[in-house]
């Protein structure tokens, strides 16, 4: 047994027996009739039991599985970077995070299409907890974060992970994607989190930590949709959070997250990819001889590197301008673009609850905020 067993994805000698295990899955045949509404059940069953790899898996079906959600919910997928990235070649995505789902997947597509390497993806372990989930990620190339764990248990647990990462990058060559703090941001507001960047740096061993992140090829990512299909199903949590209150989830609030996410409306979607972090890490080098400083250091560079190139919409020109009552950004939006926000606001937040009102603006307007400290609106 693999010490990595336990939050591996499937090796490609397990997946044939695990796709025969699937195939007549409701959610299997759901997301199949979605993809290939005019294909026969049994000619894509026929097709999944010969499929023994997970880049075919990914390549003939999952593939056409996003470009039938980017055609169906939004105005499609713009990118922009991935020229500065070498073909076979292994990096560290370290991304800004919106969507359970597809913030990896749409990744996925566009490294697919610029022919280069696709990524292991973390995944939190609660977003997995049915066994077809479970399978289904470990199919789609995600291995599992253990979330919750108490301190020892989270410390094995983080070391399992940054061995896995590197031998994920180092050895087999494979990218991976990882978000630059535990969960989704809700409020608009990307920051990573140092935690992140610590679990990283157990693998480093004798190398020097900077020497390690450099080995790596860290690479910022910045994405953004026009509209978060799931704002509104983010708010209670919010709300509680200002509030100081325990937050306690539904007991289907991940899935349908994700279902809320996969086919709500985004229109715009873009992806940035940043450059591979070099100049910036001798700098820091040259900077700090202390780890901690490094550490935090290193989180705003990629700070600036996903604020600096995340792509806004005129949602968010609209939602600050409401939200500080200027017309500062009128420039950046039309009527018609204003009167659709402003409806899409009246329909998913109680017009009574001044506090959720500010709050979902808030979630739209805050990347505006950001991205003035760096003199990049």
């Amino acid at each position: 047994m693999s010490k990595f067993d336990a939050i591996r994805p499937y090796y490609d000698a397990e997946v044939n027996q695990a796709l025969q295990n699937a195939v007549n899955h409701p959610i299997i045949k759901a997301m199949m009739n979605f993809t290939f509404p005019d294909v026969e059940e049994e000619v894509w069953q026929n097709q999944l039991r010969k499929t023994h790899s997970i880049r075919d898996f990914q390549c003939n079906f999952i593939y056409e599985a996003i470009q039938k959600v980017i055609q169906k919910s939004s105005d499609g997928l713009t990118t922009s970077g991935f020229e500065k990235l070498e073909p076979n070649t292994s990096y560290l995505f370290i991304s800004n995070h919106r969507d359970i789902i597809l913030d990896t997947s749409l990744l996925n597509i566009a490294l697919f299409d610029h022919g280069l390497v696709m990524t292991a993806s973390a995944i939190g372990d609660n977003l997995v907890k049915k066994d077809f989930l479970r399978s289904l990620s470990r199919l789609n190339r995600n291995f599992i974060v253990q979330r919750g764990l108490p301190p020892r248990e989270l410390l094995q647990s983080s070391q399992l992970m940054s061995e896995y990462i590197e031998q994920l990058l180092l050895r087999e060559n494979r990218s991976v994607w990882i978000a630059q703090r535990e969960g989704r941001t809700k409020d608009g507001n990307d920051a990573t989190h140092t935690g992140v960047l610590k679990m990283l740096a157990m693998a480093s061993g004798s190398r020097e930590v900077i020497d390690y992140f450099k080995q790596i090829k860290i690479v910022p990512i910045s994405i953004s949709y026009e509209y978060d299909p799931t704002d509104a199903l983010k708010m209670p949590q919010l709300m509680a959070e200002a509030n100081q209150e325990i937050y306690v989830k539904e007991s289907n609030e991940d899935f349908n997250n994700i279902i809320s996410g996969i086919i709500g409306q985004k229109k715009g979607i873009h992806i940035h990819v940043g450059d591979v972090l070099e100049t910036e890490l001798d700098q820091i080098k040259l900077e700090n001889s202390n780890t901690a400083k490094q550490i935090q250091a290193l989180a705003q560079v990629i700070d600036e590197s996903i604020l600096k190139y995340y792509k806004l919409w005129p949602t968010n020109f609209i939602a600050y301008d409401v939200l500080k009552e200027t017309d500062e950004f009128s420039n950046k939006y039309t009527d018609q673009e204003k009167a659709l926000f402003m409806r899409r606001l009246e329909m998913r937040i109680d017009g009574k609850n001044e506090q959720m009102r500010e709050g979902f603006l808030a979630m739209y307007a805050n990347p505006v905020v950001n991205k003035m400290k760096y003199n990049a609106v």
